[in-house]
């Protein structure tokens, strides 16, 4: 079955770094569209991210452009999102996602705060 586990959040102060991953299985990864959505506390799901099967195109929320990167290893099954200068209005639980398919992780917390 399809499987989407998330690691990689936790606390962190704001300017600071995280790397968020997602290993997937159960469906053929290197050929599907991912993203990384994420739910801020009492907000709806924001689209955070997404990356072609390929890896070839990416795109962006204009709330984390040119501070996030999406990423991903097909050898590997697994999907990246690297986030630089940490923002607390990033804090969110950040889900890996199966673009255009209702599979998701289970969420990892992401708390950006001094």
């Amino acid at each position: 079955q399809v499987q989407l586990v998330e690691s990689g959040g936790g606390l962190v102060q704001p300017g600071g770094s995280l790397r968020l991953s997602c290993a997937a299985s159960g469906f053929t990864f290197g050929s599907c569209s991912m993203a990384w959505v994420r739910q801020a506390p009492g907000k709806g799901l924001e689209w955070v991210a997404d990356i072609d099967g390929g890896g070839g195109r990416e795109y962006y929320a204009d709330s984390v452009k040119g501070r996030f990167t999406i990423s991903r290893d097909n050898a590997k099954n697994t999907l990246y999102l690297q986030m630089n200068s940490l923002k607390p209005e990033d804090t969110a639980v950040y889900y890996c996602k199966w673009v255009g398919v209702d599979y998701w992780g289970q969420g990892t917390q992401v708390t950006v705060s001094s």
